[in-house]
């Protein structure tokens, strides 16, 4: 069915509107012309009274990555950009097949020179999906959006379907990191098609080859790859791990009694975090995720190893600490996850940190965590009930608005002793750490968890820490 071009003559809020089109730079000789995608988008925002418009080039061979080829996708870059009322995705028609950014690889140089001479010969589709109240002080300029990350190559281990989280992808890539075969970075990353553009987990992989018999350095999709789990690559989880300097005197007297220090995690994800813990640290860790598919491929992909000092399970993690907060029976709970959960025994059943990972996700207001369930008073007062009395609830936060951090910290306050933060520093996570009581102030002792903490975490996020 042919387009109407008055379609594009008005804006309407949150109107999604894709098409193909031939491409203009590509001959038009026998072979025919190309076809692009074209994907017309407008705010979900009431238009102002002079509203922007803007086009964008998909990145060559990422044409069937999420963020360019769903809905979903395209609303998170059309609010990435303020004020803008409607964005334009041009890209390469996708050819069949699912996946991400399979097989892809950036050509910088090839890719300027087509994207320059594609942007001269598409500005009048531009214009001509441009609305009419654009055009009422002479003809409008054609803007064209550029997008930029630090993806170098990609290829995608596994696509598979949570019961919980839906579509995800298991993908290796090569990020920039500088010139030459010795100085390539690689990661190992889980993604939700919920959140299209979202890195949901990522650990720094190591190639065990990273060249050939003759000397060539080996395509990402050539390289066998081992887990480096002595390190924290996603952002915010050295900072999670930063806070437990706060009780570095009651975890040493912990190991000093040959106890290891007791840590709940509320969502696996990866479980990056939970492998440092008890790897790094020594921990004995309890880790629990809603969807029985991403502890799978945690296992598989991310190397989390389900067995001794290190248990998951899988369930609803807010639902597990009200649970154990009104433990009447062992059997309820082993009835209910299927095993065994005496790790929440000892230290007169306490853990010494909670540590939570959870999130709620709308692509029309963006990543929220933790989610609205957890700050409720019930879910605070047992998750409290669950610490030591020098324990520590560690959220990571991702506020949609102040009014939001601000109302969630005041539930918090309600409930616990002091409350601390680290800013993450990526203008979107904060971490937020409550104390069960008033905590011992470490500085200027010597104490050995918190230099073997500095050491590991080469003392980043600990000197970020301030009361609140």
């Amino acid at each position: 069915m042919a387009l109407d071009r008055s379609t594009f003559e008005t804006l309407v809020p949150s109107r999604f509107v894709a098409f193909t089109f031939p491409d203009p730079s590509s001959p038009s000789a026998a072979t025919g012309h190309r076809l692009l995608r074209v994907a017309v988008l407008d705010s979900p925002i009431r238009p102002p009274a002079s509203p922007r418009v803007a086009a964008m080039l998909v990145p060559s061979h990422r044409e069937r990555d999420w963020i360019f080829s769903t809905e979903s996708g395209h609303l998170q870059l059309l609010l990435g950009s303020p004020g803008l009322s409607r964005l334009i995705l041009i890209g390469e028609q996708p050819v069949d097949g699912g996946g991400s950014g399979l097989g892809f690889r950036r050509q910088m140089e090839r890719d300027r020179s087509r994207r320059e001479g594609l942007e001269e010969s598409l500005k009048p589709l531009v214009l001509a999906l441009s609305p009419r109240i654009c055009f009422e002080s002479g003809m409008p300029e054609v803007t064209f959006l550029s997008y930029e990350d630090d993806l170098v190559a990609s290829v995608i281990l596994e696509a598979c379907i949570g019961e919980f989280v839906g579509e995800m992808l298991v993908e290796d890539v090569e990020i920039e990191r500088g010139s030459g075969c010795g100085e390539r970075e690689f990661r190992r990353r889980l993604r939700f098609k919920r959140m299209p553009n979202l890195v949901q987990t990522q650990v720094r992989v190591v190639p065990r080859e990273d060249r050939g018999e003759t000397g060539r350095c080996l395509a990402i999709g050539e390289m066998q790859f081992r887990i480096d789990a002595r390190v924290l690559v996603h952002p915010y989880l050295a900072p999670m791990v930063a806070s437990l300097s706060l009780i570095g005197f009651h975890i040493d007297e912990q190991i000093r009694k040959g106890l290891r220090p007791k840590a709940f995690c509320a969502g696996v994800g990866g479980g990056a975090l939970l492998a440092f813990l008890r790897g790094q640290l020594g921990f004995e860790v309890l880790g629990v995720d809603v969807d029985e598919v991403v502890l799978r491929v945690a296992k598989q992909y991310f190397g989390l190893e389900d067995g001794d000092f290190l248990s998951v399970v899988v369930g609803d993690a807010i639902e597990l600490i009200e649970r154990l907060a009104s433990w009447k029976t062992e059997g309820t709970l082993v009835a209910k996850y299927g095993r065994d959960l005496s790790v929440a025994d000892g230290i007169d059943g306490k853990f010494d940190v909670i540590m939570v990972d959870l999130d709620s996700s709308d692509v029309r207001t963006g990543l929220v965590a933790p989610p609205l369930e957890f700050v409720r008073k019930s879910v605070l007062l047992a998750a409290r009930s669950l610490l030591c009395a020098f324990g520590i609830l560690v959220i990571n936060v991702i506020p949609p608005n102040r009014f939001f951090y601000e109302t969630m910290i005041n539930e918090v306050r309600a409930v616990f002793h002091d409350l601390y933060e680290i800013d993450v520093g990526n203008g979107e996570n904060f971490v937020v750490i409550a104390t069960v009581t008033s905590i011992r102030d470490c500085s200027g002792y010597d104490v050995s968890f918190i230099m073997k903490l500095n050491s590991i975490l080469s003392g980043a996020y600990m000197d970020s820490i301030r009361k609140i």
